[in-house]
């Protein structure tokens, strides 16, 4: 049986897996390149280990922030 690239006229959960992966990885990449080369503009001078610290803390927090958020905004949706 082949599936439909979309459902019900929005994205298949294949390519919504595909796209929130994808945002994760380009979020963790912008996140870690932005921690370690600008911050120093700001008296700042993270490790590269601090930074990759510093990005998963942010990273988590997204995570969470986006779930939350997505929860609220399809309870209202019903």
């Amino acid at each position: 049986m082949v599936r439909p690239l979309f459902l019900h006229g929005g994205q298949s959960r294949l390519m919504s897996l595909v796209e929130a992966k994808s945002n994760a990885v380009v979020g963790l990449l912008v996140s870690w390149l932005f921690t370690y080369f600008c911050l120093p503009w700001f008296g700042l001078e993270p490790s590269p280990l601090d930074a990759t610290w510093i990005t998963a803390c942010y990273f988590v927090l997204s995570l969470g922030r986006s779930y939350v958020l997505r929860r609220v905004f399809n309870r209202l949706v019903r």
